[in-house]
């Protein structure tokens, strides 16, 4: 069960700057821990950000923070790297530090091939400049108490070979470490580059209306309250609310939807989204800082550097794994000593090849490739997910509790039948309904209108509009005297009586068109599923994932809604009832559970699953306090996230797998000789190519739904 405490002690959240690997963020984890002030630290290369939580009663030193970082090699900065600009891989250090090892390892080659008096003495220059970054970051994590780094590890074992004689495997083991150090900076700078893409979607500028005036400001200058002009092609500059005009828009880059929506006057909008049609008129809502894009930001860097459960693991067991395999290499240059006679270079040499092969890099960095990975391709879909444990937790969900109205149906009514008795033809059964209820804004009044307007029928006025409290509304049109009351203020015959019992069985409203006392007809209306309501549900059974409707409506209505769709169904539930109903299921073991909505009233039970999953139309505090949130307010999405991290977790499975795997082969291979040096630190850097080259194809993930099944 999800339990959510206030923690009011100090925190910081860090953006640093060349924190690229695994091996990065435990340095960092270790120089941070080792200060008095702090009780709690994450570091994440995927986000470039690290994240300190100080003990009980203390407050956080930021420029010790600061200071300890900067010594360390990763100086704090104000951007956040995501939205900082990533400069290409041959201006960063380690791209330079490649290319000039690579380029002096070369020099070594052809001056040995063409001088072959000179020696060995190329490779030695080589390997010593190459390395001399190398021993300067191993110098500083060992100053800092953390001795037991991979750049200590590469150091000993480069410097250990120049030492036995084995000078140009010296010099191809500091390249390809360089060349291994720069393919983790290069992942890390895509997933950077992925979230940096989000924020490029808001233009730079901005049309301001001042009066009948405009002017062109820049965007993050914006302020609620403001108006801006959108012409037709533009991007939207910020969010606001439509105050003049009607366009379609593409909302696609906000929440994957790729049909253009129309929105009119009076409705919201997001920042990045595309005016397609007509110039609209648009009231700031939020300022830049606050807006849809930074929000999805905002909360995608936080789920990159909250590990998942899996990734803690792999950290917990990468700590103490090095010291292990440090233990193991001095038996290996000791042991075959004393029991085989095998000479100590010879001996040496292998426990330096094992140091090599045994370098975590790869293990390290499986699991948070792809957790970045599927988080970003998530965001990229219109589907916030806040943390890896929760993109872990929901591919664990074997039941999936989900609102009615607004969730699994539009949240609005429509006609669903209309039938005419006195009066014969239906289309002027809702014609004339519609002229009653042309000025009405009561739900069931705007659905009859816009279905009048959907069968394309001439609209009239009718005249004394009359509201009768409680009863529905009356007036007079084309000469007769027009009422559309509800059945329970009529007496009509048993056949009649009958036929709206059948239709209210079936979870609708009724109202009857009377003229003088007649009935002319009637109408039914219903909140009916979205449109792929029905695919979704069926995509959710194919995962294994057990839904259940509960909801405040009546029980009736919401009994017939459970029928239609096939799944289970509670009505008239209190919040704090279906709060309830979540314990219980998590109480009976059925596993974890998710909770759907979009309200306030679903905000108990959203804290109370294990994972809160909330509707992209919904309330704000139904946004804050899910773990999830679908953009594009489809309930497919369900389906989406459980399957995208159900896909996220076997690429991870499989990560680990290519990376251990590697390590026991090239570790016996090691051992017994058989493999030297080189080919160990190019496997460890294949390894870590693969997992990342692994874990990059989530970013193609595509989910692929079931077809609506005939007669649902």
């Amino acid at each position: 069960m999800t339990t959510r405490q206030q923690d009011t002690r100090d925190t910081a959240r860090l953006n640093v700057q060349g924190m690229d690997c695994g091996g990065c963020e435990r340095k960092v984890e270790a120089a941070l821990e080792g200060l008095s002030q702090v009780e709690r630290v994450s570091a994440s290369s995927m986000s470039g950000t690290v994240s300190v939580t100080a003990h009980a009663d203390q407050a956080l030193d930021h420029d010790s923070l600061k200071h300890t970082l900067s010594r360390l090699g990763y100086p704090v900065i104000e951007a956040s790297p995501s939205t900082a600009s990533t400069p290409r891989w041959w201006h960063t250090t380690k791209g330079r530090l490649v290319v000039v090892s690579g380029a002096l390892l070369v020099m070594a080659w052809l001056l040995a091939w063409r001088l072959p008096e000179v020696g060995a003495w190329p490779f030695v220059l080589a390997t010593l400049i190459g390395w001399l970054p190398i021993g300067q970051v191993a110098w500083r994590s060992l100053r800092m108490g953390n001795p037991l780094t991979i750049e200590m590890l590469m150091s000993i074992a480069a410097m250990g070979a120049l030492t036995i004689g084995a000078a140009a495997e010296a010099a191809m083991v500091v390249f390809l470490f360089a060349v291994g150090e720069l393919l983790e900076g290069v992942a890390a700078g895509q997933a950077r580059r992925r979230i940096a893409a989000l924020g490029n979607l808001t233009p730079a500028t901005a049309r301001l209306l001042e009066g009948e005036a405009t002017r062109e400001i820049a965007a993050d200058a914006l302020t609620p309250g403001q108006r801006v002009l959108v012409r037709p092609g533009d991007r939207v500059p910020c969010d606001g609310r439509i105050i003049a005009g009607t366009s379609q828009l593409d909302e696609s880059p906000i929440n994957g939807e790729s049909v253009p929506r129309q929105r009119a006057t009076g409705e919201e909008i997001w920042a990045g989204t595309v005016n397609l049609d007509a110039a609209l008129e648009v009231e700031v809502t939020r300022g830049a800082a606050d807006n849809t894009i930074a929000r999805i930001i905002h909360l995608v860097e936080e789920a990159q550097a909250a590990k998942a459960p899996v990734a803690r693991f792999i950290d917990r067991f990468a700590r103490w794994y090095m010291p292990l395999v440090v233990g193991v290499a001095v038996l290996v240059a000791v042991v075959p000593l004393w029991l085989t006679g095998l000479a100590w270079s010879e001996s040496v040499y292998r426990a330096l090849a094992l140091l090599l092969i045994a370098c975590p890099c790869a293990l390290v960095i499986s699991t948070p490739a792809a957790i970045a990975a599927g988080l970003s391709t998530a965001a990229r879909r219109g589907l916030l997910i806040k943390g890896g444990a929760v993109l872990e937790q929901l591919g664990k969900l074997q039941r999936v509790a989900v609102d009615k109205t607004g969730t699994l149906t539009a949240g609005a009514p429509s006609v669903t039948d209309v039938e005419g008795w006195d009066e014969p033809n239906e289309q002027e059964v809702v014609r004339l309904a519609a002229a009653l209820e042309q000025d009405s804004n009561h739900p069931v009044a705007q659905a009859i209108v816009q279905h009048a307007e959907q069968l394309g029928l001439s609209l009239g006025r009718a005249s004394e509009g009359q509201a009768q409290a409680g009863q529905g509304v009356s007036g007079r049109f084309e000469g007769r005297a027009l009422t559309l009351t509800s059945p329970r203020h009529w007496q009509g015959t048993e056949t009649q009586s009958a036929r709206i019992a059948a239709l209210e069985a079936e979870g609708k409203t009724v109202v009857l068109l009377l003229a003088e006392g007649i009935a002319l007809g009637v109408l039914a209306l219903r909140d009916e599923p979205r449109e792929d309501t029905p695919a979704a549900i069926e995509a959710l059974k194919r995962l294994g994932v057990s839904v259940v409707m509960l909801s405040g409506d009546n029980a009736r209505t919401v009994a017939a809604m459970g029928e239609q769709l096939g799944i289970e169904a509670e009505g008239e539930l209190m919040p704090e009832a279906k709060a309830q109903r979540v314990r219980d299921w998590q109480a009976q073991g059925l596993g974890p559970v998710g909770k759907v909505g979009d309200g306030i009233n679903d905000a108990p039970a959203l804290a109370a699953a294990d994972v809160g999953i909330a509707m992209g139309g919904g309330t704000d505090v139904a946004l804050e306090t899910a773990d999830a949130a679908l953009l594009k307010n489809r309930v497919m999405g369900v389906a989406e996230l459980i399957a995208l991290s159900r896909a996220t977790l076997n690429n991870v499975k499989t990560n680990v797998a290519l990376a251990l795997g590697f390590k026991a082969l090239f570790l016996v291979s090691t051992v017994l000789g058989i493999t030297g040096m080189w080919v160990a630190v190019m496997a460890d850097t294949g390894a870590t190519v693969l997992v990342t080259l692994n874990a990059m194809r989530l970013l193609g993930y595509r989910f692929r739904s079931p077809a609506i099944t005939q007669g649902r």
